[in-house]
C-alpha cells in the first residue's frame, strides 16, 4: 500500500543550512560588533591605566566611568526607539560615530580637564548604548531565523575572546604608546563599528517611517507592552537581575577579599576570571550546534549555574575548586544568552524589536551598579559568609522559579512542532 511522505522525512531530506561564517553580509555585521564590544571593555581598562600613570585620579575615575554608565542607560532607552522608528543601520552609524568622536576629546581632557572627560565620557557611554539594541535587531535583520542562534554564539565568542586576550594586548600596546593614544585607538575602533557593517532588511524599518509617529513615550511604552506579551521574557529578565544584581555583584567584592585573605595570593583572583572566561567560550561553541529539546529549560539551568560561583567562595575549599566553579559558571552564563538573544529575536515582533532589546539591557545593566553598591555595606553588617549564601541561594532559585512560569519551556509562546 503506498504512503506519503511524512514531514520528517521531507525536513531530513533537505540540506542542512549553509553556515552563517560563510555570509558576507554577517561577517561585515560579526566585525563592526566585534569592534564595538572590544572598544566598549577597553576603555574602562586604559582609564585604569591613566590612573597608574597619574594622570586620571581615582575619584576623577570614578565620576568619568559613572558619567559613562549614566550615558548608556539614558542612550539605550532611546536607541531602542529611534533603531524601530529608521534604519537599524542608520542608527548603528551615528551612534558609533558619537563614541568615536568621544574618544579624542577623552584624550585632550586626560590631565587638564576632568570636566571635558566627564562629558566625553557621558557621549562614549550614550554611543555604546544607543547601538546595543540596534545591533540586537540588525542581527534579526541580516541572518536568517534558522541562522541565528549560530550567529549569535559567533557573537559571544568573539566578544569572550576579547576579554580574554585584550588585557595582554593592551599591556603590551601601553609599553610602547601613551594613554591618549590608546584613547584615539579606541575612537578607530568605533569607526570600525561605525563603517563595516552593511545594509539589514529594510522592510520593517520603511513601514514604520511610513506609519504615523506616536511620541517618544508613547513608542517605549508600546516597547514594554510587547515585552509583557512573553511571560517567557519578563521571567528571564527577573533571573537576569537575580543573577546580575546579587551573584555577580556578590562575586565580585568577594572574590578579591578572599583570594587575598583566605588564599593570600592574587592567582586566585586572576585564574578564576580567566576560567570563566574560558569557560563562556566553551559554553559558546557547544550552544552553536546544541538544540536541546526543551531549550528555556536548558537555558535556566545555564544561568543557575552561576550560583556555584558564590557557593564556592563560601566553603574553605581548594583554590582549584574556587576556579572550577567559575569555569561551570561561564558555561552556564553562554547556554543561557545566546538561547535568550536568539528566542528575542524570533519571537518579539521585528518592528518592536529593538525596543525590547533595550528592555533587556536597561534592566539587567541598570541594575548591576545598585548591586554592586549595596553588596559591600552588605558584607559589613552581615559577614561575607552570610551574604554570599544568600546570593548564592538567589542564583540557584529565582531561575528555577522562571523556568516554571507558562511558555518558558521552550522560550516561545506555543511550543515547537515535534518531529517524532
Amino acid at each position: 500500500m503506498p504512503t506519503t511522505p511524512t514531514p520528517t522525512a521531507a525536513k531530513t531530506d533537505a540540506p542542512p543550512p549553509r553556515s552563517v561564517l560563510r555570509d558576507t553580509a554577517f561577517l561585515r555585521l560579526w566585525a563592526g560588533t566585534t569592534a564595538s564590544g572590544l572598544a566598549t571593555w577597553a576603555l574602562p581598562f586604559v582609564l585604569g591605566l591613566a590612573v597608574l600613570h597619574r594622570d586620571l585620579g581615582a575619584a576623577g575615575l570614578g565620576l568619568v566611568l559613572a558619567a559613562r554608565t549614566a550615558g548608556f542607560l539614558v542612550a539605550v532607552a532611546v536607541g531602542g526607539v529611534l533603531a524601530d522608528r529608521h534604519s537599524r543601520r542608520a542608527v548603528v552609524l551615528w551612534s558609533a560615530l558619537a563614541a568615536a568622536a568621544a574618544a579624542p576629546l577623552l584624550a585632550a581632557g586626560l590631565g587638564r580637564s576632568l570636566v571635558l572627560m566627564t562629558v566625553a565620557a557621558a557621549l562614549a557611554g550614550a554611543g555604546q548604548g544607543a547601538c546595543r539594541p540596534a545591533f540586537q535587531a540588525l542581527t534579526a535583520e541580516t541572518v536568517a531565523p534558522e541562522r541565528r542562534q549560530q550567529a549569535n554564539a559567533a557573537m559571544t565568542l568573539a566578544v569572550r575572546s576579547a576579554t580574554l586576550t585584550g588585557p595582554a594586548l593592551t599591556a603590551l600596546l601601553a609599553a610602547f604608546l601613551d594613554v591618549s593614544t590608546l584613547l584615539v585607538g579606541i575612537g578607530l575602533l568605533w569607526l570600525v563599528a561605525a563603517f563595516v557593517p552593511g545594509k539589514g532588511g529594510a522592510a520593517v524599518n520603511l513601514a514604520a517611517e511610513a506609519a504615523p509617529r506616536a511620541g517618544f513615550r508613547a513608542e517605549f511604552l508600546e516597547g514594554i507592552r510587547e515585552a509583557r506579551r512573553h511571560p517567557w521574557f519578563l521571567a528571564g529578565l527577573a533571573a537576569l537581575v537575580a543573577v546580575i544584581a546579587l551573584g555577580y555583584s556578590a562575586t565580585s567584592v568577594a572574590l578579591p577579599l578572599i583570594s587575598r585573605d583566605r588564599y593570600d595570593t592574587q592567582w586566585v583572583l586572576a585564574a578564576a576570571m580567566t576560567a570563566y572566561t574560558v569557560g563562556a567560550l566553551g559554553g559558546a561553541l557547544v550552544i552553536a550546534r546544541w538544540r536541546p529539546r526543551s531549550q528555556g529549560w536548558a537555558a535556566f539551568a545555564g544561568l543557575a549555574a552561576y550560583g556555584f560561583a558564590p557557593l564556592s567562595l563560601m566553603l574553605p575549599v581548594h583554590p582549584v575548586v574556587v576556579v572550577a566553579a567559575y569555569a561551570v559558571a561561564g558555561i552556564g552564563i553562554e547556554l543561557f544568552n545566546v538561547p535568550w538573544f536568539t528566542a528575542t529575536q524570533r519571537e518579539v515582533a521585528p518592528e518592536k524589536l529593538a525596543r525590547v532589546s533595550s528592555l533587556d539591557f536597561l534592566v539587567s545593566y541598570g541594575l548591576a551598579p545598585v548591586g554592586l553598591a549595596l553588596i559591600a555595606p552588605a558584607i559589613d553588617a552581615f559577614g561575607v559568609t552570610s551574604v554570599l549564601a544568600v546570593c548564592a541561594a538567589a542564583c540557584f532559585l529565582v531561575p528555577a522559579a522562571a523556568a516554571l512560569v507558562p511558555t518558558a519551556r521552550h522560550l516561545a509562546r506555543t511550543a515547537p512542532a515535534t518531529t517524532d
